[in-house]
């Protein structure tokens, strides 16, 4: 184990620099520094217990060996760690970057201390990699003759696919935009993920043997079943990105816009392409509705884009600072969060709903009318005679997601959508033989560490449907959550 006293020598938390906030709000480049202090690091990873039961396992839908690479991590083995952090997780970049780490609310050390750093060392760990050339290609030692489509390249795709190429499958990933990343591309700011991460994957991958095509959008270039007559096996992985909307008065002015128009548009500028009448909130007071990561993520690129003010509101109560009695350890609550870009201004308005947005003469956006949240019966409404105003040029709706858009899957295969997202069993089997589902398409929009594991263990059933049996790793369940209580 780890330094067996090392959570008496080490009470508190010490987590990687960040960028000055004045610095790094005048580019897109990543907030999060690596952890340069190999001592500091040390004492972090020596703070775990290696607990005999250790709950972190429970919390990570990857299964990763947490106590294992913090021993290793101390120890200063970091390749021993790098191999045994690659073992459960394909893209511990991405998570050690963007995951909002259940496996530290479930620590066991966070009973009555905070948690260990788990994330800053799964970051850290990430970067050696990076930086020491361990990113090497692990191809096939020999191939099955056997061909697998994954439709998206997401993080469930991506995953899905180097599980499949690296078992002997023929594998390629098909993504309708014209570069590979999905989300992580195309949803993400570089300020929270630098996409040279993402071509560094790519690279590994194209070397192992899978085979990307971009531009090609599945269901219209393409059909479902020719597809399907195509591959021994098609695994979808198309994601949840269809917003949920707001359909109240003056919602057509221009000016208001869903999230994901917005941020897609600032990653293509981002990557150096032309983007013709770029959504811009430089010298615009700029709302955000909605309290989640995507809002926050609207707010950072505003702060970056030079607007005027940002006001995010959020129609629920705001989320308690400390765990609450309802939400007792080892589940993941839901707390009061101050992201990255909320530390770089703007203000943050709870139990506000939006009653109507309205036009200037022109017939633009000018302001936005608010009311207090009243709850009636179960159901969040507005209360009547606390309408007020509240100025916006620029509204982005980053109210959440509604499930898949590949409204064309169950027109041409027998497969069926439900609540959104894309029916399936706890083989992660569709009702159309040879088609598997994996990630948010089928789960509803959830966390990147989820759309991974699901990735590696749909492509454990995929395998075992081509070959009778597998020896990938099948770290969850299709119909498997992240275990919560009852408020």
């Amino acid at each position: 184990m780890a330094d067996p006293r090392g959570f008496l020598k080490v009470t508190e938390r010490e987590l990687p620099p960040k960028r000055p906030v004045a610095v790094r709000i005048l580019d897109f480049k990543e907030v999060q520094q690596s952890q340069r202090d190999g001592a500091i690091l040390q004492r972090q990873a020596g703070r775990c217990m290696d607990c005999g039961i250790a709950f972190c396992h429970q919390g990570c839908p990857l299964g990763n060996l947490i106590p294992e690479f913090n021993d290793l991590t101390w120890r200063g083995e970091k390749r021993l760690a790098a191999d045994r952090l690659h073992s459960t997780n394909n893209f511990p970049e991405f998570t050690g970057r963007l995951c909002p780490a259940p496996c530290e609310s479930a620590c066991v050390l966070s009973i009555n201390q905070p948690a260990v750093t788990i994330k800053s060392v799964e970051q850290a760990i990430a970067d050696d990699i990076a930086e020491n050339g361990w990113l090497e290609p692990h191809p096939p030692v020999r191939l099955t003759g056997q061909t697998v489509a994954v439709v998206g390249s997401g993080p469930a795709g991506l995953a899905a696919a180097q599980q499949l190429t690296r078992a002997g499958h023929t594998v390629a990933v098909y993504e309708r935009d014209d570069r590979i990343g999905g989300l992580l591309r195309y949803g993400i700011p570089d300020f929270k993920l630098d996409k040279s991460r993402i071509d560094a994957r790519i690279e590994q991958m194209t070397a192992e043997g899978t085979r990307f095509r971009t531009g090609v959008e599945i269901g219209r270039d393409m059909s479902w079943r020719q597809l399907r007559e195509r591959f021994d096996a098609v695994v979808v992985a198309t994601g949840a990105l269809k917003p949920r909307d707001l359909p109240i008065p003056g919602r057509d002015l221009d000016g208001v816009y869903t999230a994901m128009e917005y941020l897609v548009q600032q990653n293509r500028a981002s990557s150096g392409d032309q983007v013709d009448e770029q959504i811009s909130a430089r010298g615009k007071h700029v709302v955000v509705l909605g309290g989640g990561d995507t809002g926050a993520d609207c707010i950072g690129t505003a702060h970056r884009q030079g607007a005027a003010s940002v006001t995010n509101l959020a129609i629920g109560v705001q989320p308690p600072r400390e765990r609450p009695a309802s939400q007792p350890w080892p589940t993941h609550p839901n707390l009061f969060e101050v992201q990255t870009s909320h530390e770089e201004g703007g203000e943050r308005k709870y139990l506000a709903s939006t009653v109507e947005f309205l036009a200037d003469d022109e017939g633009r956006l000018r302001a936005l009318l608010v009311a207090e949240t009243e709850v009636v019966d179960g159901v969040r409404r507005p209360k009547a005679g606390t309408e007020h105003e509240i100025p916006a040029e620029l509204c982005l709706l980053a109210l959440g997601f509604t499930g898949t858009d590949a409204e064309t899957l169950p027109e041409q295969l027998s497969v069926a959508l439900e609540r959104g997202a894309v029916a399936r069993d706890d083989a992660y089997a569709t009702e159309e033989p040879g088609v598997f589902v994996a990630g948010d398409a089928g789960r509803g929009a959830s966390l990147i560490v989820w759309a991974i594991a699901e990735g590696r263990s749909a492509a454990a059933a995929v395998d075992t449907y081509l070959q009778g049996a597998t020896v990938l790793p099948a770290p969850v369940t299709a119909h498997e959550r992240p275990l919560r209580l009852p408020a």
